[in-house]
């Protein structure tokens, strides 16, 4: 919004410009010419080409480059005040979540990975934070079973050419001027629109395919999950795909801390599938944020980059590829840890940011979403998923599979009572199952608009 005001104004001088060097331009040649086909009355004429001459070249900017800087300084004034501050407020926010780095890396996909001191990182500018460091891991759930050595994984763009972060530093996503400008407001960057989260109707725009479970006490979750590249159709809709662990009374005071995967153009300004995170306390009114957007999330590994495009991503029928999440509460501490792939220590969320979490949850929640803002008058074609129907399965449509929760032992359990739901299942649907090898899964997703959605 800044950045279109700001070149409208550019544009306007500058058509302003070329306008009177035009006029300009033009009076002097038609009194050229009227001059040269004069046979008599020399004298005066000359005179007045000379001072006519004198005249534009202090007013015409075609005709003095001194007058051109000094009417493009002069007109630099003009600029709205409004719109100067929003620039250098925006300026401002970059140098509050843009940390210091020791090593900057570049990513294949133009992203600035910056390597940053990890007690230096924006979450350390909370009060309750200050002159601390990060904790160290907490054990993990029962019936957890992982890896020794995940050195060799791979799971993003940045990392691909062999680059990393040093120990003692977290790579950090730069944030741009122009990842700002694209947000409707500096002040609702990095954060998700309010919106009731009730899953028995859509609102906002937002429509989901999801499986949950309520009823009981939850410590965490955990979920595999396959990553694609749906198409979006405009900057201000997003597909996501992730797990959510939530409590609160679905009213100003919910509580929630999410993760998976996601496109938005408005975010990141690229289409690009990309590992997220997120958490408020008041149903997104004025806390939490994406990633490190703002102080909350503590980053303890110098491996993944939350933000980052995730490498590789699965084909329609063709290789498959996804990624593993555990989000779990420390019973030690409290906080909410999270996990990436085979066993990568990604951070963990402070108990002190929640209200309800403080305690435990009251519903876990996995699935799509996406944003149907009907720009044109229609619904949007925007993809969820692989952007096909549950009912094609395998290789075609997306998945969520191994479903778990961690119950009050902190242990790892099955699903007993899983739900499935879709806001309009002739946009996006749902199937669930279970299985031996999968143990509580489902495939969801769909195209958006379609003959049966329009």
């Amino acid at each position: 919004m800044v950045g279109g005001v700001v070149q409208w104004a550019k544009t306007v001088i500058n058509l302003s410009y070329r306008r009177r060097q035009r006029q300009c331009t033009q009076t002097i040649n038609k009194n050229s010419s009227k001059m040269a086909s004069s046979n008599f009355n020399i004298s005066p004429i000359i005179s007045f080409v000379v001072f006519f001459l004198f005249f534009t070249s202090s007013v015409c900017p075609a005709l003095s480059s001194t007058g051109s800087e000094e009417y493009h300084q002069k007109n630099q004034t003009f600029r709205p005040g409004k719109q100067l501050r929003k620039l250098k407020a925006i300026r401002a926010h970059l140098m509050k979540i843009n940390k210091p780095s020791l090593k900057t890396i570049q990513s294949p996909d133009g992203d600035l990975i910056d390597c940053v001191i990890t007690h230096q990182q924006p979450a350390f500018d909370h009060p309750q934070l200050k002159g601390q460091k990060p904790l160290d891991p907490p054990e993990r759930p029962n019936g957890h079973n992982y890896p020794t050595d995940v050195s060799t994984e791979n799971y993003q763009l940045w990392s691909l050419s062999g680059e990393s972060c040093p120990e003692g530093t977290v790579p950090i996503r730069r944030t741009s001027e122009q990842d700002i400008l694209r947000a409707r407001s500096i002040r609702r960057f990095g954060r998700k629109l309010r919106r009731p989260i009730r899953r028995d109707t859509s609102s906002n725009g937002h429509e989901h395919a999801v499986g949950y479970v309520s009823g009981n006490q939850y410590y965490g979750a955990k979920a595999s999950i396959n990553v694609w590249a749906p198409r979006v159709a405009n900057k201000y809709e997003f597909s996501l795909s992730q797990m959510w662990v939530i409590s609160g009374s679905f009213g100003n005071d919910l509580n929630t801390i999410e993760a998976g995967w996601q496109v938005s153009p408005e975010l990141y300004g690229d289409n690009y599938p990309r590992f997220f995170t997120y958490w408020t306390t008041d149903a997104y009114q004025a806390t939490g944020c994406y990633n490190l957007l703002c102080s909350g999330f503590v980053q303890t590994n110098n491996r993944i980059a939350i933000g980052a495009a995730i490498s590789p991503t699965s084909s329609y029928r063709g290789g498959q590829f996804d990624i593993s999440l555990l989000i779990w509460k420390d019973p030690k501490h409290g906080n909410w840890w999270l996990e990436f792939g085979s066993g990568i220590l990604v951070g963990y969320w402070p108990a002190f940011l929640f209200t309800h979490l403080r305690n435990h949850a009251s519903m876990v929640q996995f699935g799509g979403e996406t944003v149907n803002s009907r720009a044109s008058g229609y619904h949007t074609w925007t993809q969820m998923g692989s952007g096909h129907f549950a009912g094609e399965g395998f290789g075609r449509a997306s998945y969520f599979r191994n479903l778990q929760v961690v119950d009050w032992d902190n242990s790892l359990i099955p699903l007993s009572n899983l739900r499935v739901l879709a806001d309009h299942p002739n946009c996006y649907d749902i199937r669930g199952g279970i299985n031996r090898v999968w143990g509580n899964y489902f495939y969801y997703g769909g195209p958006g608009r379609n003959a049966r959605c329009p």
